[in-house]
């Protein structure tokens, strides 16, 4: 049967039909698909599209890394025929030929992460391509040890393309790569390694504010930090002189088994001490069954002993000293080797100069 004897006889299907047949308004193959989506037909109004607009490789003002992007990705290579070419590609040297760092999560390289085109700060440029890290950044930027594709910087925050050239002043280098020995004057409380509990350890109390020498030694830079580790002990109820070194070769002359640097302590005591006793105390002690070697051991005065050891086991003075009927009430180290305390304040540390040794 045709349609039109339907729709003729049976006016119901006749509508049917012809709604099944009418093509909605705004969808693909319609001819209200060509009206302007401004007039209110067709359909909610088209997303704006960005694949007719010219691509220059710049991001919007205030986008963030990783976003939406409006140009060419990151790490394309630059097209040399529109208005914004780009700067050079990257100099392979930067002065000391670092490696990039890389994202501990990712581990891709931080510096394909940024934005070529887009301006940062000079010192997260600089962690980025390896040279340091941003506080160190900071403090050779300060400095005027740091140049631009050639010019001086010192102005903290300014902001360059990620492909400049950085180099380093000499003054900066050396800093970088010197490896520090720090003299500090540990104060009753504090820890020479690990923290522990509410106890500060002995490598966080180092810091800008209280360096002794900072007017006539480098200043503290947080590279100083890096690696560095007390070569010996001290304990939380001591005073006196810790060495904490990024040298590996002078830890080792500290703490070595066999080690020949003697270490000497001014120790106050209560109690009786006999003759034999100060004798054993020289020599002919045994501790957790190893018999100590000989200790030069004096009265400074009534209330003080002066100890010179060879050796360094825990708490050896004090156990010592109980075991020939003496309490320690203060003890204070004030010479390693050749290096003597000093002058230097408690809480306070220095740096160990070029003339000196142990």
């Amino acid at each position: 049967m045709q349609c039109g004897t339907l729709r003729a006889h049976y006016p119901v299907i006749g509508k049917a039909l012809i709604f099944m047949n009418k093509k909605p308004a705004g969808r693909a193959g319609s001819s209200n698909s060509t009206r302007s989506n401004s007039s209110g037909r067709g359909g909610p109004p088209k997303r704006p599209s960005t694949r007719d607009k010219a691509t220059t490789g710049f991001a919007a003002p205030g986008s963030k890394l990783g976003g939406r992007s409006t140009g060419k990705p990151v790490g394309s290579k630059p097209s040399t025929t529109g208005p914004h070419p780009g700067p050079k590609p990257l100099s392979k040297s930067t002065g000391d030929s670092p490696r990039p760092r890389r994202s501990r999560v990712t581990g891709t390289s931080t510096l394909d992460m940024m934005d070529p085109f887009e301006p940062q700060r000079l010192s997260k440029v600089m962690a980025a391509k390896g040279v340091c890290s941003r506080r160190e950044a900071d403090f050779l930027i300060e400095n005027g040890w740091v140049r631009v594709n050639g010019q001086v910087v010192k102005e903290l925050g300014t902001k360059v393309l990620p492909t400049v050239k950085i180099d380093l002043d000499a003054r900066a280098k050396n800093v970088l790569g010197k490896q520090v020995t720090i003299l500090y004057h540990k104060p009753i409380g504090v820890v020479s390694g690990q923290p522990e509990g509410k106890y500060k350890a002995a490598m966080e109390c180092i810091g800008a504010d209280n360096q002794w020498d900072r007017k006539t030694a480098t200043p503290f830079q947080p590279g100083m930090l890096k690696g560095l580790a007390p070569a010996g002990r001290l304990d939380i109820d001591s005073t006196g002189l810790l060495v904490l070194t990024q040298d590996g070769r002078i830890a080792k002359q500290l703490i070595d088994a066999n080690s020949t640097v003697d270490k000497e302590y001014l120790v106050r005591v209560e109690g009786e001490l006999s003759d034999r006793g100060l004798a054993m105390l020289r020599h002919g002690i045994s501790l957790d069954g190893h018999e100590l070697k000989p200790a030069s051991v004096s009265w400074q005065n009534e209330n003080q002993l002066r100890f010179v050891l060879v050796e360094g086991r825990k708490r050896q003075i004090r156990r010592m000293c109980e075991i020939v009927g003496l309490k320690v009430v203060g003890l204070k180290r004030v010479r390693i080797g050749r290096v003597m305390l000093g002058e230097l304040p408690v809480g306070q540390w220095r740096l160990l100069s070029p003339e000196e040794r142990f």
